[in-house]
């Protein structure tokens, strides 16, 4: 697989990496140690060299599964990992404090059986702690070679800029795809500027634009995805459009739906490297597909118009949710 640089940084990864959430969380019941082991380690088989993980993924239990995993490859791949919310559980808030960063590091890295951590994301901006103490803390955390990258998730350009002006940032990491592209108003341009990298997580719509999903599809009771608007049976019904476009774009391009979708998202930008999540080994080899699938201005041209004419239904997150991002 082909390589790409996150901005100015100077940081090489492959041109996708694996977002690691939904093996532990999420998505539905965990997998087993033994299939998610086996899931990583193909991943780093196919050339794969960027792997993403959270505190908040299992409050450290996907970061064990990762820790576990890439052991034996640790010098070759980039692991990234985030903090930012209390006693590492999503559903209780956010903890930027200095105190807080520094002790989730120390687990991280006992967890993750590494001695650095290559890029450290602040999960989401916590209005309670100033964005410049945060990054003053990482910034530190870097000087003491505990960190050597450090990043955001789903940050707003303000908290960015001010963050950028302590410790520069080597990415930013928000949802990007063909059915959400809201960061090409505000959030591109400005990472374009500053020379910092983008990595899309759920660049596949959070599984629908792969065409697996339809209005009967039924969700386990602990896949979050059963509170998100945008995955209503209505909306699901609604969206269906968008789906049976990709099917006709994916044909006349020999590929998948998922393919083309991520296939247009490396053509956005060469510093985007989107990080597709799967449980399954055949997905993954389907997903990772897609950094050779090409696609021609004219055809990016007219997938934008094609898009353009189907508005998506529905909210991304719920409101309890949303107001957690962009700030």
């Amino acid at each position: 697989m082909r390589k790409r640089i996150l901005g100015k940084s100077g940081l090489e990864v492959s041109e996708m990496g694996l977002g690691c959430m939904g093996l532990t969380f999420g998505y539905g019941p965990a997998v087993t140690e033994a299939d998610g082991i086996a899931l990583i380690r193909k991943t780093v088989e196919l050339g794969v060299t960027l792997f993403d993980s959270a505190e908040a993924y299992s409050q450290g239990g996907n970061e064990i599964l990762l820790g576990k995993a890439l052991k034996p490859f640790r010098k070759d791949v980039v692991i990234a990992t985030k903090f930012g919310f209390r006693e590492g559980d999503s559903t209780k808030g956010l903890d930027s404090h200095p105190d807080r960063i520094r002790s989730v590091v120390e687990n991280s890295l006992k967890h993750l059986q590494t001695d650095v951590i290559d890029l450290l994301y602040q999960h989401r901006v916590d209005p309670n702690v100033p964005v410049e103490d945060v990054a003053g803390t990482v910034k530190d955390l870097i000087a003491e070679g505990k960190v050597k990258h450090f990043g955001m998730s789903e940050a707003g350009a303000q908290s960015i800029r001010k963050a950028h002006a302590v410790q520069p940032l080597t990415a930013l990491q928000s949802e990007y795809s063909l059915w959400w592209r809201e960061p090409e108003k505000e959030i591109l341009p400005l990472l374009e500027e500053l020379g910092i990298g983008f990595v899309p997580f759920s660049p596949l719509g959070k599984g629908f634009l792969t065409g697996a999903i339809d209005a009967n599809t039924t969700f386990d009771k602990t896949d979050f995805r059963n509170v998100v608007p945008r995955f209503s049976e209505k909306n699901r019904n609604a969206n269906q459009r968008l789906v049976d476009l990709m099917n006709e774009l994916a044909k006349g391009k020999n590929a998948t739906p998922a393919q083309v979708a991520l296939a247009w998202l490396l053509a956005q930008k060469p510093w985007i490297v989107p990080i597709p999540g799967t449980t399954k080994q055949h997905r993954l080899i389907e997903n990772m597909g897609g950094a050779d699938v090409s696609l021609t201005a004219e055809e990016i041209k007219n997938i934008d118009t094609a898009f353009a004419a189907i508005p998506v239904q529905g909210e991304r997150y719920p409101a309890s949710l949303q107001n957690r991002v962009g700030k």
